[in-house]
């Protein structure tokens, strides 16, 4: 069943009815449309079928399991926002979902009030600002309105996640950040996932952003953007 989407629809796929039902009430008190589906194949179907704003997927799914539902829609260039859930409070299990491209990550029992919290980040970060200075630096152009990034012309497919990290180095070109001043600014409330996960976020930036990239490491400090 779907609950009226005032703030925007929010597609749940978990497979146990009580989290589901829980996660359903909160996020429709919130101002939220929701979908639940407890299978992963079904979750995929409904993903292209209803274009969620945002989705809150569980790692541990019949049919196809989190990690396969996230790393096939990143391979059909399908870049909603995903929050993953999962009972493993495994390091490797969070730093593969982050590779995939997920925006955060949650561990069960967790509290459905931080979790509607960390959607409503997650979607501030989707939909930017409109009215931001245009960040340059090298090959690098930041659009904070429109959300894009440009490598030498050519338009770079970041996460919500992705994009704000970046925006926070390029806006201080030349700063020093540490990684728990990044995890304060960019993931807010959601900021509890350890120094381990700032650094592989800052890997998929240079991979995707390639030689242009402009983050610099600092050993033993954090992380700062080159001048322009």
């Amino acid at each position: 069943m779907e609950t009226a989407a005032a703030k925007g629809l929010i597609l749940v796929i978990e497979d146990e009815p009580s989290i589901a039902d829980l996660l359903r009430l909160y996020l429709s008190r919130a101002g939220f449309g929701v979908h639940v589906e407890h299978d992963g194949e079904l979750g995929l179907a409904q993903v292209r079928a209803l274009r969620p704003a945002l989705i809150i997927l569980d790692v541990g799914l019949p049919g196809a399991d989190g990690i396969e539902v996230c790393r096939r829609l990143r391979a059909q260039d399908d870049w909603t926002p995903v929050i993953f859930v999962t009972a493993r409070d495994d390091e490797v299990d969070r730093i593969v979902g982050l590779e995939l491209g997920a925006d955060d990550y949650v561990t069960k029992p967790f509290s459905p009030r931080e979790l509607v919290a960390r959607v409503g980040t997650v979607l501030r970060r989707t939909n930017g600002v409109a009215g931001s200075a245009v960040l340059e630096t090298g090959a690098i152009r930041l659009e904070p309105a429109s959300r894009r990034v440009l490598v030498d012309g050519r338009e770079v497919v970041l996460t919500a996640t992705e994009f704000d990290l970046l925006a926070a180095l390029m806006r201080r070109p030349g700063m020093v950040f540490t990684r728990e001043q990044l995890l304060g600014s960019v993931w807010g409330t959601a900021a509890y996932g350890g120094s381990r996960t700032v650094d592989v976020h800052v890997a998929q930036l240079r991979a995707k952003l390639g030689d242009g990239s402009p983050i610099r490491t600092h050993r033993g400090v954090g992380y700062s953007s080159a001048a322009s």
